[in-house]
């Protein structure tokens, strides 16, 4: 049996353990919390971020990263993006030799601008075939219910792509697979900002043109800084470009969303934190985004108005004016500018 260890046991971790479970592994699971630990190993539930939700009987939770790591083949990385650098340092010595780290987190490290593969190669010293990312229309409420769902596993090894895809590979989960590592992460971390600048104007009332609009020149903005960074412009068509794009900017299940739609209702940032109470990566990495598009040249309008929003105090409704007053350019397909 394959011996896989998920670090994390928030919603997508614990969706992910349940896949792998499904998938015929045995998954150890990594939580921070005693009371997700005690839930997952004694009630085969996690009541904090799944309540109600029996899990496979082979996922098995403790606190101790040793424990959990110990001759683990394949090792699911699903933390806040911000605490990976912190949290894997202090992991690195436990990882089982050859063991392939897989990200589940979609942002862009703060200060460094590194994607979340380019972290794990930082810190953990492995060659890149031992490092994969997992993205795409992946709402982890609807997998814990097994409801149907595909995902793109991206690793410039193909073999160990392919090794991820068979173990995530269920009856309710089908992944595919790429090389393309730089547009999987792009696309999984510039989804959640455009999905802050599409909530916000759901809260302020807006329809469909609006919401259509924004996530049509979010994909725009998304393309252009995956192709300036060396990505395979097609993969913003697939699963880790416009499907997670449309999952996370219209469905009220995702958080980026949710924390927009506050917003444009008139709740103010810090009262927003305080409802959400989980990580939204969008909050946490709009700036690094807009500070990787800047080194490299690429204006991204509505990145940098939902930043203003989130770090400067400026209102969605004059956020969305501005990007309505732009000047009119032509439309020549997504490596235009917005």
């Amino acid at each position: 049996m394959r011996k896989v260890a998920v670090m994390g046991s928030g919603s997508w971790g614990t969706g992910m353990g349940m896949v792998l479970a499904d998938g015929g592994s045995d998954v150890a699971m990594w939580a921070r919390e005693p009371d997700v630990v005690n839930s997952i190993n004694h009630s085969h539930v996690n009541e904090r971020y799944h309540p109600g939700i029996e899990l496979p009987l082979a996922m098995w939770a403790s606190s101790d990263p040793a424990e959990v790591l110990k001759d683990r083949s394949i090792v699911i990385l699903a933390i806040p993006s911000q605490t990976l650098r912190e949290n894997l340092a202090a992991w690195r010595e436990y990882l089982a030799p050859g063991a392939i780290l897989v990200s589940l987190m979609k942002g862009i490290e703060l200060g460094t601008v590194m994607r979340m593969s380019q972290v794990i190669l930082d810190v953990a010293g492995v060659p890149e075939s031992q490092v994969a990312v997992i993205s795409g229309p992946n709402l982890a409420r609807e997998i814990v219910n097994r409801q149907p769902a595909a995902t793109t596993v991206a690793c410039s090894s193909e073999e160990s792509a392919r090794e991820v895809a068979d173990a995530i590979f269920t009856a309710y989960f089908r992944p595919y697979y790429t090389t393309d590592m730089i547009g999987a992460e792009i696309g999984g971390s510039v989804k959640n900002v455009i999905a802050l600048a599409n909530g916000m104007a759901v809260g302020m009332g807006f329809g469909e043109n609006a919401q259509a609009s924004l996530i049509t020149r979010g994909l725009a903005e998304m393309t252009r800084l995956g192709v300036a960074l060396g990505a395979n412009p097609m993969t913003f068509q697939g699963l880790a470009g416009i499907g997670d794009l449309i999952a996370t900017c219209t469905s009220p299940l995702s958080r980026n969303r949710t924390f927009g739609e506050n917003l444009g209702d008139g709740l103010t940032v810090e009262e927003t934190i305080e409802v959400t109470k989980q990580t939204c990566e969008g909050v946490k990495s709009c700036q690094s985004i807009l500070d990787l598009a800047t080194r490299n040249g690429v204006e991204m309008p509505i990145t940098a108005e939902v930043v203003k929003v989130v770090h400067e105090g400026m209102s969605p409704r004059e956020m969305l004016g501005n990007l309505m007053n732009r000047d009119p350019k032509a439309e020549q397909g997504h490596d235009d500018t917005v």
